[in-house]
């Protein structure tokens, strides 16, 4: 199977395709493409999260990055994604290497490039690298390698990143309020890292899954509702103020209010956007990728915010704040990030403490903050769904919505389809759901939100049906 950088970064699973050998020809194949872009000289700074094999991945990256003639910033420690790309940022690199498969299963691993601007490598760059990877193997070509530990820099990667946080979030009217948080970084980079910052407030924090565990304890380490149920029991049962989970690398963000309900990935995004607009002012537009919530697109009309929608991959949001200044912009699964203030990436912890900041400045519970936005702009419930289909029937699949498309999901007729990434079926005033394959995982997945519970699970359970041609 080709080497492929899917929507964000190469994932593969490990010791099949995702080996030492093929992390190796990665990197040379990216050391290749800087001496072509005459950024070699910039140097580059190589992360990686808690996943088996993690350190040692990112070892044989940096060794052939060195062996290239490129500088190598190696991180000392397992280290959010975020935290690389404001090392970038702060470092001015040519761009980074992170070794993560961010949300994805244990078993998976993955390589993701980071750009000089602090975000993610664009189709361009990593079509590139492609190319060059291929011309490479064809040719028989074998990687660089640097001899000794001495080739690169082992560098704390953390501390800086923390700095920017205490920046950014008024981490005094959190300490005032007396917030009490329990935290989950689901064993991931972000293990350990909003324990302190709170702590060291003199708050109380309860941290869950924080020790180092390659497994994940056996789930796919994503905050979404069926991977929370312990931060969603211990919140209510120790009168925690709210809860937040951050994934694998700790770009993406989850929340759990005072009740121990779920405030899914849609809502966040709506609340953040509410955040950054009335309590902190910020300035810019808003961006959506295709598979988020109608909540956004209403309150950047009610603000008179301008409004852009992209396909899935939080890289089109960078490449749009590489255009214009962009306030906030987010995808489905819980990235959000602030390039005006911040830099172009997905921040989960940011995004966490935001939720905190949010909750001590309006004095209010975070049930009741949701219940207002639900009043502000309609009553919007949301879920996913992942399907494993048999070899070659998502390209069937794909295939039949393109030349048979549905008439209508549970009786709710379809008022128009957008191709934009898979297929989006509007569904009139009652909501959407969305059909397209997943650009990290051999899935399909079907997206819908609806005005009403029970329409939701209709409506997916008829694009389940239409997905496994039922």
């Amino acid at each position: 199977m080709p080497i492929q950088f899917g929507t964000d970064g190469w994932r593969a699973v490990i010791a099949e395709e995702y080996t030492f050998e093929n992390v190796r020809h990665v990197a040379q194949a990216y050391s290749d493409v800087l001496h072509e872009r005459g950024e070699a000289g910039k140097g580059i700074v190589v992360g990686y999260d808690t996943r088996f094999l993690s350190e040692r991945f990112a070892l044989a990256a940096a060794e052939v990055l060195a062996g290239n003639g490129v500088r190598v910033l190696l991180a000392d420690a397992p280290v959010p994604t975020p935290a690389v790309s404001w090392a970038v940022r702060e470092l001015a690199t040519a761009g980074a290497v992170m070794i993560t498969a961010s949300h994805n299963p244990p078993e998976y691993n993955g390589f993701k490039i980071k750009a000089a601007y602090a975000g993610s490598a664009l189709p361009e760059l990593t079509a590139q690298v492609e190319g060059r990877l291929n011309e490479n193997l064809e040719r028989g070509r074998q990687p660089a390698r640097a001899k000794g530990a001495a080739a690169v820099e082992r560098v704390d990667l953390t501390a800086p990143y923390v700095a920017q946080l205490r920046r950014l979030v008024d981490l005094e009217a959190i300490r005032r309020a007396r917030l009490r948080l329990a935290v989950d970084p689901m064993h991931g980079a972000g293990r350990g890292i909003l324990r302190r910052l709170l702590e060291e407030l003199g708050l109380e924090v309860l941290e869950l899954h924080g020790d180092l565990n390659p497994g994940f304890g056996g789930i796919a380490p994503e905050p979404i509702r069926r991977n929370l149920a312990e931060l969603m029991a211990a919140v209510p049962a120790g009168g925690w103020d709210l809860g937040v989970a951050t994934d694998g690398d700790a770009d993406r963000v989850g929340a759990v209010d005072e009740k121990g309900e779920m405030v899914d990935a849609q809502r966040c995004f709506a609340l953040l956007l509410q955040h950054v607009v009335e309590e902190k002012r910020w300035q810019g537009s808003v961006v959506k990728t295709f598979a988020v919530t109608r909540m956004v697109d209403r309150l950047a009309e009610r603000y008179g915010l301008r409004f852009h929608k992209r396909p899935v991959g939080f890289k089109y949001v960078c490449e749009l704040a590489l255009e214009e200044p962009v306030l906030i912009g987010g995808e489905e699964s819980g990235g959000v990030g602030f390039p005006n203030a911040h830099i172009p990436e997905r921040d989960g912890l940011l995004s966490g403490l935001m939720l905190a900041e949010m909750v001590a400045q309006r004095g209010r519970p975070l049930s009741r903050i949701v219940r207002e936005l639900m009043e502000t702009v309609g009553y919007h419930v949301y879920d996913r769904v992942d399907l494993h289909l048999p070899p070659g029937r998502r390209e069937a699949l794909m295939e039949e919505l393109a030349q048979r498309p549905p008439r209508d999901f549970a009786g709710l007729a379809v008022s128009d389809v957008d191709p934009l990434d898979g297929y989006k079926y509007e569904l009139g005033e009652h909501g959407w759901i969305l059909i397209r394959l997943s650009g990290t995982e051999p899935i399909v997945r079907v997206y819908a939100e609806l005005d009403d519970p029970e329409r939701l699970r209709a409506v997916l359970e008829a694009g389940k049906r239409l997905a496994l041609g039922a």
